[in-house]
């Protein structure tokens, strides 16, 4: 109890004290809003092109054999367990919207070594028949140990995204176009003559 007196603030600043903390709740819910950060919790595809520079990812994602089977999430997340998916998916967010609020992306988009993982990780869990097919050991068992050394994505880098490194490698991309972040009440508002 004596840690809550403390922290209340004399009667005098009770006022000024809730007029803040209105206003910086209001600022955040505000961001959260405006930033679409509830879509961030979910699987689309689409979220991913919130930011402008993922496009050319998405325009050939889409025209991928994985389109059908997958999402980006899918390929890109850890799936091991759930605290696991969230905790990557918010960390990496946030790197994502910092880099993006201080204009700070890349022409080039590489994944990181943390990602890169992922990735490996996902192949080998949705393809991992292809590793121990009798079929492909029938060809001899020194391919299995090569195969084992090696990520997925040495053999078949242009999976799914293609030879896509930037913006320009797709200039005539079609992506969704996030959506106004002016709600619909207010764009009326602004039309009336």
């Amino acid at each position: 109890m004596g840690l809550i007196k403390k922290l209340v603030p004399p009667d005098k600043w009770k006022l000024p004290v809730i007029l803040i903390l209105a206003i910086f709740t209001g600022i955040a819910l505000f961001v959260f809003r405006i930033s679409k950060a509830s879509s961030y919790l979910g699987d689309k595809p689409e979220t991913c092109v919130n930011c402008h520079i993922m496009a050319p990812q998405y325009a050939t994602w889409y025209h991928s054999s994985h389109r059908e089977i997958t999402n980006c999430n899918d390929c890109h997340v850890p799936h091991n367990n759930i605290f696991a998916k969230y905790y990557f998916k918010a960390k990496d967010g946030l790197r994502h919207a910092t880099i993006f609020t201080l204009r700070k992306e890349p022409q080039v988009i590489f994944i990181k070594e943390e990602g890169r993982k992922a990735v490996q990780n996902n192949c080998i869990r949705c393809h991992s028949e292809l590793l121990t097919d009798s079929k492909l050991q029938a060809r001899g068992n020194s391919s299995t140990p090569f195969r084992m050394d090696r990520n997925c994505t040495d053999c078949h880098r242009e999976t799914p995204h293609g030879t896509v490194n930037s913006i320009s490698s797709v200039p005539w991309a079609r992506a969704p176009l996030p959506g106004s972040v002016i709600p619909d009440r207010m764009n009326d508002l602004i039309k009336r003559p």
